[in-house]
């Protein structure tokens, strides 16, 4: 070393430059592992905080969207190419690291985001929450994942199809096997039909908004959005389907209560209920399970329009509250009382319609909530059995002979739907109870693909609604 080398001065360590919408990301998916928060909930509020200081526009709002929604989706997926390109196992990577990795990924694999510049990023965001040796760390993995595409990389870390077709579809998808297993029980058939099951998972859902009749008509929400922003319902003829980047909360009717935010699939889930074949006295209706709403809004305004009272009920006093701020206007007469649907403060024979939308493990919603495909385990389902069985039992106690019950959950799994349903009118586990199925198809007009009956379930690839399921019994004695 010579005389001007050793009097050169070292570099200066440069701080790495904090990037607001992929911090922003990573607070959002490391709420969602440390706290099991939602991610339809957590990232609101975070990207309004991030609005309101000026740091974010629309174009870093979507994009953040994108990195936490496309990684969650995508997280069984980039955890088997993350481990193919590490030299531990990877329950042995912290996972702060993984969740940096698995955006990383994303971004290389999963977007149109330059190579350079997804890496580039995703290493100067490890530098920021991870620390430099960390940073030295993603970067060497993700410039192994740059090397191939997508479908390369799934083309080396998948088992074939025909070696194990649950695995494979499991990678491929970024399902969890088990979760594979249960929906193509569910849905039947062969290969063509799951495939579009998984891959419907994957994607954004539509926002659809309801036009609570009586309130709000679905002309006024189309108007209010204009030709190129809003679409009319496939199925509900209360539905209005919003553009790709729309903000709900911007519509009048939906702030003043008079319209919301609801899936077409619930909403034929209240509406089908409302217009089952009746006799007799039809004055009194119950919503059991009703937090956070939306169904009882909906069927609030529907029993207004011919001179029936809601009831609504819900356990959790916090989601009763809810109950009362989407009832809050509704013409006709409604009451919300914070009450156990197993241990009803009601009569029984009280109501002539009943809905129960049970508490589930909600696969049927895992477009929207994608963070629950890996929260979920197999054994969950053994608590919610006693639960939805005790509810639909009171629920047909409740209602008066010759009175309709709607039974719904937001899962296809049949172990929460049908099974339920028979358990129940068999009297497994306890007395037999005197129903009868009714046939919900015909009150679903128009929708295609409602199976043999007499029970419904719908399916995100086939009607592009939540997998909604719904069961209509009649009590006989």
């Amino acid at each position: 070393m010579n005389d001007q080398q050793r009097r050169r001065p070292a570099k200066p360590h440069r701080r790495p430059k904090k990037d607001p919408v992929r911090f922003l990301a990573f607070e959002a998916l490391r709420a969602v592992d440390e706290r099991d928060a939602y991610a339809n909930l957590v990232l609101p509020p975070l990207l309004k905080k991030a609005r309101a200081k000026g740091d974010f526009d629309n174009r870093d709002a979507a994009l953040a969207t994108e990195l936490v929604y496309g990684t969650l989706r995508r997280q069984g997926t980039y955890d088997a190419i993350v481990a193919a390109c590490i030299d531990r196992p990877l329950r042995e990577v912290d996972p702060p690291v993984l969740d940096v990795l698995n955006m990383g990924v994303h971004q290389l694999l999963g977007t149109r985001i330059p190579t350079h510049a997804a890496v580039s990023a995703s290493v100067e965001l490890a530098r920021v929450v991870l620390g430099e040796g960390r940073a030295k760390f993603v970067n060497a993995v993700l410039r192994k994942v740059a090397a191939d595409d997508l479908d390369g990389w799934v083309a080396r870390v998948a088992p074939s199809y025909h070696e194990d077709a649950e695995d494979h579809l499991a990678v491929v998808h970024s399902h969890p096997r088990w979760v594979v297993s249960a929906l193509w029980d569910a849905l039947g058939g062969g290969r063509a039909g799951i495939e579009d099951l998984l891959e419907a998972d994957n994607e954004r859902p539509e926002v659809t908004l309801v036009a609570r009749p009586g309130r709000s008509t679905t002309d006024e929400l189309l108007t209010a959005l204009g030709d190129e922003n809003g679409l009319p319902g496939r199925w509900s003829p209360y539905a209005v389907r919003m553009a790709e980047g729309g903000e709900p909360g911007a519509l009048t009717a939906v702030q003043e209560g008079r319209a919301g935010v609801q899936d077409e699939g619930s909403q034929l889930v209240a509406t089908a209920l409302a217009n089952a074949p009746l006799e007799g006295s039809d004055t009194r209706w119950l919503d059991g399970c009703a937090g956070p709403g939306g169904k009882a809004a909906l069927l609030g305004a529907l029993a207004a329009g011919r001179g029936a009272a809601l009831l609504a009920a819900e356990k959790q006093p916090h989601r009763a509250r809810l109950v009362e701020r989407a009832l809050a206007g509704n013409p006709g007469p409604y009451q919300v009382i914070t009450a156990d649907g197993t241990r009803p403060p009601w009569q029984p024979g009280s109501f002539d319609r009943i809905l129960m939308d049970v508490p589930c493990s909600g696969l049927g919603a895992l477009r929207r909530r994608p963070e629950a495909r890996w929260r979920r385990r197999p054994e969950d389902l053994e608590s919610f059995a006693p639960l939805q069985r005790g509810l639909l039992r009171e629920a047909l106690k409740a209602v008066r002979v010759g009175g309709i019950v709607g039974y719904a959950t937001c899962s296809p799994h049949l172990a929460e739907t049908r099974v339920v349903v028979e358990d129940v009118l068999k009297g497994r586990g306890d007395r037999p109870v005197d129903a009868e199925w009714v046939d919900a198809r015909p009150l679903m007009p128009g929708v295609p693909a409602l199976g043999d009956g007499p029970d419904v379930q719908l399916w995100p690839h086939l009607h592009g609604t939540d997998a909604m399921y719904l069961a209509l019994l009649r009590r006989t004695a």
